[in-house]
């Protein structure tokens, strides 16, 4: 059987990495990865299988002439800037974040379309949703309305995903896939953060009610995804023009999740205390100013992200289970596990360094 091309922008990333094993284990598609870093020859398990270009989204020219010499039928883009710190609340320094998920998602869309490819796999994000931060949301689908983000990722993931579903036609289907907070081996975020809180003595503290509910999924679950979607657009395109939720269909508190993960590590707390969600953000304007003051942006603490830890934030994935017959292989439980042994291995390897 004659093998599909996909290519995959960012494929070289964390979510980038996942989709391209899922990709090859089907064994139906021949894989091109652009990605600004790509490995050197011979240096990744899948040097043999998929070819590999480094290119900029944000050279228009360059992508072009990539796409034209792939000829793909279908593309993946994953590419994206997500902010840390206290910009991953706010729309200060928004120019490089719109920069890339914006303009280069265009630039990505336009060479798709000018070298002949007939579907289009946008990785969006819940934040297209979930960030109008001072609101809660439970278990809302995909009629509820985007472009009220108060952060410039939430934002600028809206507005890209918007000018993916109006690229779609009858010759070229585009849809979405709005993923949860990602979490896996190799995560740089989710875990790793988690983590740090037992070094610094802040494991017993639990801001606001510590009940609400938030949804997270597994980087396997979301490659799968991706899969299934590649798979709709080339066969039946029922999939086209829309954008749907992925997650580990899960929800779970912020606490349960954390305490689920210092176990891991071998980390009890040793007592509980919680923190009203006033003083919380009281806490984290004066951590902000510290910040401000002492010219470093690395604090764990912000109105932000004491804004969103305190709200609810899960949604419903009934429309990707029924569209693209999406079911979450990995569970919460299972991924934390090999997340967490993952993470604890390249702990051992830094200390023996």
């Amino acid at each position: 059987m004659e093998q599909i091309r996909v290519l995959i922008t960012g494929g070289c990333g964390f979510l980038g990495t996942a989709v391209v094993s899922a990709l090859l284990e089907t064994k139906r598609f021949e894989v091109t990865v652009i990605d600004i870093n790509p490995p050197s020859l011979g240096s990744t398990t899948f040097a043999n299988d998929v070819r590999y270009v480094r290119a900029n989204v944000l050279d228009a020219e360059a992508l072009q002439k990539v796409f034209s010499e792939a000829r793909p039928a279908v593309v993946i883009h994953t590419v994206g800037v997500y902010p840390l710190g206290m910009r991953r609340y706010s729309m200060k320094g928004k120019e490089p974040v719109f920069r890339v998920n914006v303009e280069g998602t265009r630039n990505v869309l336009q060479a798709a379309k000018e070298c002949g490819a007939k579907g289009f796999v946008y990785t969006s994000s819940i934040t297209v949703v979930l960030d109008e931060l001072d609101k809660d949301f439970r278990s809302v689908d995909e009629e509820w309305p985007t472009g009220r983000a108060h952060t410039s990722y939430g934002l600028s993931k809206a507005i890209a995903e918007e000018l993916v579903l109006s690229a779609n036609t009858h010759d070229f289907a585009t849809c979405a896939l709005r993923s949860a907070p990602i979490f896996g081996p190799n995560d740089a975020a989710c875990i790793p953060t988690i983590h740090s809180c037992i070094a610094a003595g802040q494991t017993p503290f639990i801001l606001g009610t510590g009940t609400n509910l938030q949804d997270f999924v597994y980087v396997d679950n979301v490659a799968d995804a991706h899969v299934l979607a590649v798979a709709n657009l080339i066969n039946s395109q029922t999939a086209a023009g829309e954008a749907m939720f992925i997650t580990n269909g899960e929800p779970v508190t912020a606490r349960d999740l954390c305490i689920a993960v210092w176990k891991e590590f071998g980390h009890v707390p040793k007592f509980q205390m919680r923190i009203p969600e006033t003083l919380a953000w009281w806490m984290g304007y004066a951590a902000e100013w510290t910040s401000w003051l002492s010219g470093t942006e690395g604090v764990l603490l912000s109105r932000g992200m004491v804004s969103d830890g305190c709200r609810e934030r899960y949604v419903s994935i009934s429309k990707a289970r029924q569209i693209l017959g999406y079911k979450p292989r990995v569970s919460l439980e299972e991924g934390l596990k090999i997340s967490c042994q993952h993470y604890q291995k390249k702990i051992s390897q830094r200390s023996k360094r």
